[in-house]
């Protein structure tokens, strides 16, 4: 979709150095940007492209609209309003509303206006999709769930009974949301399973990623806050409750009954163990697997390999005691010193 330059500056608050009728209408790279594109510098590593580049703008900070050669929109935040003015030059399809003839609706079920519910989708009793959200071919809606107003639900997605996604939620290819937590408890004779009774819920502009599964609670359900995003590949167990604003990325593990907080991060392959508190503000670095409750803002992270696990636990408490026995060392040096001296 062309935009002039000039609108998308009123648009998302950017100055404009250069031709302000310049005309976008795609994005791209800065190596591979060519006439009508528009690009960005956020890493100051690319910068060594943006004076070659022949992007028609470029989105950069202050210091950096001398070396572009086209035009410039100056923002104070480069990634964030490239972001924003991406997703004006390449809006989500928008599938025609209606109910395909393949569909599958259950007794009592609720289709909002302008929702788009494409071929093989099975949608179970007593649910309700909003308006203008549109569910992919082949998805599965169980009984009682409610997804809300303007969602975006991809193809083969697997939402279980007893769901609520809020609104403007997008759930990507192969999720799965709402199937049983892992609950068993040991008999005489072997594991036997524990009912999974809780639900799901999603608040409001949650992302949830491709093949990722948010399992239902055990008794109370698993609770993801507003403006959530989650990766592809992720695990969310039984009765957890992930805060508001909270990334992860791939192949997270969380397990069952931890609380995390607002505006938190987990890198790639990073997890907890159950029944752990993290507090807002937390940043948890990528294969760092998180063993008690975090109680202080900040980043953290650590890797070890796989051992004995008593021997494990030993060489954790030692390594956390590195840092004071160094200082320690450092004292009886000065003393020496100061002795020999």
């Amino acid at each position: 979709m062309p935009h002039k330059i000039s609108e998308l500056a009123v648009r998302f608050g950017c100055d404009v150095v250069g031709d302000p009728d310049s005309v976008v209408d795609h994005v791209a790279t800065l190596r591979g940007a060519g006439a009508g594109a528009l690009s960005f510098l956020a890493n100051p590593s690319y910068r060594k492209y943006l004076e070659g580049s022949d992007a028609t703008a470029i989105v950069v900070a202050e210091a950096d609209v001398e070396s572009v050669k086209g035009a410039a929109l100056v923002a104070q935040d480069p990634y964030l309003t490239y972001a924003r003015i991406a997703r004006v030059l390449h809006p989500r399809p928008v599938p025609a509303p209606g109910v395909h003839r393949s569909a599958v609706l259950g007794n009592d079920t609720e289709i909002g206006e302008g929702a788009s519910i494409a071929a093989g989708v099975v949608i179970d009793a007593n649910s309700r999709v909003g308006a203008h959200t549109a569910v992919g071919a082949g998805t599965y809606v169980g009984p009682d769930v409610q997804i809300g107003s303007e969602c975006w639900i991809g193809p083969n997605v697997t939402i279980m009974g007893d769901t609520v996604l809020g609104d403007r939620c997008v759930v990507h290819p192969g999720a799965v949301i709402g199937s049983d937590g892992f609950g068993i408890a040991r008999g005489p004779d072997g594991w036997e399973h524990v009912p999974q009774v809780g639900g799901v819920r999603i608040g409001d502009d949650v992302d949830v990623g491709a093949c990722t599964s948010i399992d239902r609670g055990a008794i109370e359900p698993t609770r993801i806050g507003n403006g959530v995003k989650l990766d592809n590949q992720i695990q969310i167990g039984h009765n957890c409750v992930i805060g508001e604003h909270t990334v992860m990325a791939g192949m997270v593990g969380i397990a069952g009954s931890t609380t995390i907080g607002k505006n938190c991060a987990f890198g790639g392959n990073s997890g907890t163990v159950g029944h752990v508190d993290i507090t807002d503000g937390v940043v948890i670095t990528a294969r760092c697997t998180v063993t008690s409750n975090i109680d202080t803002p900040g980043t953290y992270g650590g890797v070890f390999p796989h051992d004995e696990i008593r021997n494990h636990q030993r060489s954790v408490a030692r390594f956390r005691q590195l840092d004071t026995l160094a200082r320690q060392l450092k004292r009886l040096q000065r003393a020496l010193k100061s002795r020999e001296e």
